[in-house]
């Protein structure tokens, strides 16, 4: 186990549920809760269903700290709900924009994989890499490649589930995390709301 897992378990177990606080946006949903941990055999079905493997950080969480609840926004969303997405590229400049669907078994047919853990709220999605050069990486975009995709400059899902933690902890807003790697955060192309965690 991940000696970071315990340390992840009492900083959640210290962050009270307030509300409609303004930093908390979609706390409502998850009410600073995690759903019970997933069985190593329910984790390994998923991967098998899609011929993945899941990231080591997350799969971890989800079988040592809790399958779903409290993360950003509505919170991480339970494993049978998650899809797989691929990048979509900016007509103009072939450039990434935007995410969309794999479809059923289709793999992204030689195209980086992401899985949607959080739902952000109108097209905006949270994913983590699950194949290529970004794998382990979480990434918010959108499906309709209005803004992004941004890269966390978290090295995993556990180190960036820390640092919501620990800005949640601190009352932060969720938009003021400024978490994303610098170079993304003053791309001149990023859409004005575009979450920065």
């Amino acid at each position: 186990m991940d000696p970071r897992i315990p340390r992840l378990r009492r900083k959640l177990t210290a962050i009270p549920f307030q509300p409609l606080r303004s930093h908390s946006f979609g706390e409502e949903e998850h009410k600073f809760c995690l759903g019970p941990k997933l069985a190593e055999a329910r984790v390994a079905a998923f991967e098998a269903e899609y011929d993945i493997v899941l990231p080591d950080a997350y799969r971890q969480f989800l079988t040592h700290i809790g399958g779903y609840g409290a993360a950003p926004f509505y919170g991480l969303m339970p494993l049978e709900r998650c899809s797989l997405l691929v990048m979509n590229p900016r007509a103009e400049l072939g450039t990434p924009r935007g995410f969309s669907g794999t479809g059923p078994r289709a793999h992204g047919q030689g195209r980086d994989l992401f899985l949607h853990i959080i739902e952000m709220g109108c097209t905006d999605v949270c994913v983590i890499a699950v194949t290529g050069p970004l794998t382990g990486r979480i990434l918010i975009g959108n499906s309709d490649g209005y803004w992004g995709p941004n890269v966390s400059s978290a090295t995993d899902f556990l180190d960036w589930y820390e640092r919501w933690l620990n800005h949640m902890g601190a009352g932060r807003d969720n938009r003021a995390l400024e978490l994303t790697s610098p170079q993304l955060r003053a791309h001149p192309d990023r859409h004005r709301m575009a979450p920065k965690i």
